[in-house]
């Protein structure tokens, strides 16, 4: 039996718990993004059916709090339903792989980037508020537009792996498959359709949301006022639900885009017209007033002139 200074001395010797490594916090970094991307595919998956216009279940006739009777188009929980009736529960994960890879090579590219902008941003030293606002949002468009470069074409796979719920393909299959198919038919080009509405839309979701923080917080919240720590620490995420609301549109057509004339019946006619340019797909939605079609999965109507009388 050991001696209790024998046991003293090897407490006092015990090395404490090594601190996490990098490698093991961009391993969590990467897992909890996984966990992440799996859990709210569901949701994106809807979304995209929504967005290219496939509406397999019929309306229903409700009133607003007004009185008002309107149509409304199936909300989120029995989009899903109905795609578990059709393939089942593994169904709502189409697409899925895609969007894993491409939330990985995300992660990596941007926390390697973002370290070699931190060393040049120290070289610089801003002296206005304003300057160091400009400063660090440009840094994030740098980060966000090279993370696109390379997660893009997963984007479009999974897209286009979604969208074959519409015409019941099976084109679009394992991600090697994709790649193969998409480089041989359409060449590298394929996989960075839809790349400019979404660059587009993302940096003036960063600058917008950046600048109107900084001058909220700067010129319309008194110092005076007992709560404006807390309320500046609220603005840009506020800021960012609204701004995202103005550039959704761009997102809209980037997906559109994707999916058009690329051989699914998603992209071609009748369900879509076939676009020239993405700018061509914003004018036909902003003529037939969808640039926010698949913003919201709730709640979602569709105004009736007239409707015959329903009888008790």
């Amino acid at each position: 039996m050991e001696s209790a200074e024998n046991l003293s001395e090897q407490v006092i010797g015990a090395e404490p718990d090594a601190a996490p490594t990098p490698v093991d916090v961009d391993t969590a970094v990467l897992l909890l993004g996984a966990g992440v991307t799996a859990i709210t595919h569901p949701l994106l998956y809807v979304k995209l059916l929504i967005q290219v216009g496939h509406e397999p279940l019929p309306p229903t006739v409700g009133t607003t709090m007004f009185g008002r009777r309107v149509l409304y188009l199936p909300g989120f929980f029995s989009y899903a339903q109905y795609i578990v009736k059709v393939d089942g529960k593994g169904g709502l994960f189409r697409g899925l792989s895609p969007r894993i890879v491409s939330s990985a090579i995300s992660t990596v590219v941007r926390s390697k980037v973002k370290q070699q902008v931190e060393l040049l941003s120290k070289r610089n030293d801003t002296r206005t508020s304003l300057r160091k606002v400009v400063q660090e949002t440009s840094h994030e468009m740098i980060i966000q537009c090279l993370s696109r470069v390379a997660t893009h074409p997963f984007h479009v796979m999974s897209v286009r792996c979604m969208a074959q719920f519409v015409g019941r393909e099976v084109t679009y299959g394992s991600m090697f498959s994709s790649i193969v198919k998409i480089f041989k038919e359409e060449g590298v080009a394929g996989f960075y359709v839809g790349f400019v509405p979404h660059v587009v839309g993302e940096v003036l979701f960063l600058w917008c949301c950046n600048l109107l923080a900084h001058f909220i917080n700067t010129y319309a919240v008194d110092d005076s006022f007992s709560q404006a720590l807390a309320v500046r620490s609220y603005t840009k995420f506020v800021m960012g639900i609204a701004v995202s609301v103005l550039t959704y549109p761009f997102m809209l057509v980037a997906d559109l885009m994707a999916v058009n004339n690329c051989g699914l019946a998603a992209g071609l006619p009748p369900h879509s017209p076939i676009f020239k340019s993405w700018l061509h797909c914003w004018n036909h939605l902003s003529h037939e007033g969808q640039l926010f079609r698949g913003s919201s999965f709730f709640f979602r109507r569709v105004p009736v002139i007239s409707l015959p009388s329903i009888e008790d």
